[in-house]
């Protein structure tokens, strides 16, 4: 009986652990971007922390998105233009709020919808002893296992999902073309057809006008 509740409580507390660290250690968002517009974010970053910053043009124009990220100080720490998805990764050298930016000022008429993901810091570690000296049991070593899975089919699911996402935004924006391009064939057809019909009506019209006056 203690064995199993020994289970269930480790199997919890690894649920537990794995929601706090996507709760608490960075932000993920999915935005849309008008045209001509900058949405800019801030996080609070301490010295020394390891922070990554992944973004990716889901639907709009050409999926591209100018991007830059300052720290607290202002000093430029990445800037790239008109990119459709990139990451980066620095190490915070001051404490304070950074800031990261995201611009679509360079389109006119194309609003744009942008994921991004801005990690901070390291995951804590699953259990409060896992670095002691001594080598983790069985079942804390599955448990870590399970953790660290359970991480790569949530970064998995969500690459999916804006591969789907754009990836029907493709294929709704090329049906909108190919519609309004039915229809001006269409258009073109009709347009066609009464032009001959008029221009064989005028052959035979000035036929017969003729025929009637030489027989006159």
């Amino acid at each position: 009986m203690y064995s199993y509740h020994g289970t269930i409580r480790v199997l919890v507390q690894v649920l537990w652990a794995h929601l706090l660290c996507g709760w608490t250690f960075g932000s993920e968002l999915t935005f849309e971007l008008p045209d001509n517009a900058k949405q800019c974010f801030y996080e609070d970053i301490t010295i020394g922390t390891k922070c990554t910053l992944e973004f990716q043009v889901v639907t709009g124009g050409h999926y591209d998105v100018d991007c830059h990220l300052e720290d607290a100080d202002g000093t430029v720490l990445y800037k790239e233009m008109k990119k459709q998805y990139d990451s980066f990764t620095f190490t915070a050298a001051k404490n304070g709020t950074h800031k990261f930016c995201f611009s679509n000022e360079f389109s006119t008429f194309t609003h744009k919808t942008v994921y991004f993901d801005f990690q901070v810091g390291e995951d804590p570690p699953l259990f409060p002893n896992e670095n002691r000296v001594t080598a983790l049991t069985q079942m804390e070593s599955a448990c870590v296992s399970i953790h660290e899975a359970l991480k790569s089919v949530i970064d998995y699911q969500t690459h999916f999902r804006l591969r789907e996402g754009q990836g029907r935004s493709r294929a709704e924006d090329l049906n909108t073309r190919v519609a309004f391009w039915s229809i001006g064939e269409a258009f073109i057809l009709l347009v066609v057809s009464i032009s001959q019909v008029i221009l064989l009506r005028s052959f035979f019209s000035d036929r017969k006008t003729t025929t009637t006056r030489v027989g006159s």
